[in-house]
């Protein structure tokens, strides 16, 4: 990391229930909760919108984790790359986690699907350049525009959150690199 954080055995208050919280659940405090540390204003607010984001997300948890695998490629963000392909594979296999990485229109993903990906991609790659014509592509594979919205969401605030981890040095935990030098590479989208 590049910058000063708060470590867990520094932590008070707030920021360390937040750290206990992800230690109980992880082993771990990850770089990706600790670089907001330098800001301890930020961390708990940043972390609730993460969460109210994701548990609430209309499409489901797989859909969410899905966009943000797909985001994290085209930031180019490593960290998340390594992330998200690690806590998908556990989701839906590895072969189908790499599938979608790899290039999501061909790894068996359903239509809409299909539709989120591309839209969370250009939002990542270029927003400016979303028309009414991607929009309704959307709603023509069913998705309404409470799923619209989420998915915009969803995209460019992994866009935040990666290009943060990024500028401050966050690199990913050993428990996230795939043991396969190859999909390891694969994965380094970014700096790492």
């Amino acid at each position: 990391m590049f910058i000063k954080t708060i470590e867990p055995e520094e932590a008070t208050g707030e920021v360390a229930e937040l750290y206990q919280a992800e230690i109980s659940a992880m082993g771990r405090v990850m770089q990706a909760t600790q670089c907001w540390s330098a800001r301890p204003d930020m961390i708990v607010p940043v972390e609730h919108l993460l969460h109210q984001m994701r548990d609430g997300f209309s499409l489901g948890l797989l859909n969410f984790r899905l966009i943000t695998l797909v985001a994290a490629k085209h930031v180019p963000s490593s960290y998340c790359s390594h992330v998200y392909f690690r806590t998908l594979s556990g989701m839906i296999g590895r072969d189908q986690a790499l599938a979608v990485q790899r290039d999501y229109r061909t790894a068996g993903l359903s239509e809409q699907q299909v539709e989120m990906l591309a839209y969370a991609e250009q939002i990542t790659r270029d927003a400016s350049k979303i028309t009414r014509a991607d929009i309704d592509r959307l709603r023509a594979v069913g998705l309404s525009d409470l799923n619209i919205a989420d998915i915009a969401m969803a995209a460019a605030f992994r866009n935040f959150m990666s290009r943060y981890f990024d500028a401050v040095g966050a690199e990913p935990e050993e428990a996230f690199l795939d043991a396969d030098p190859q999909i390891r590479a694969e994965m380094a989208v970014g700096k790492l």
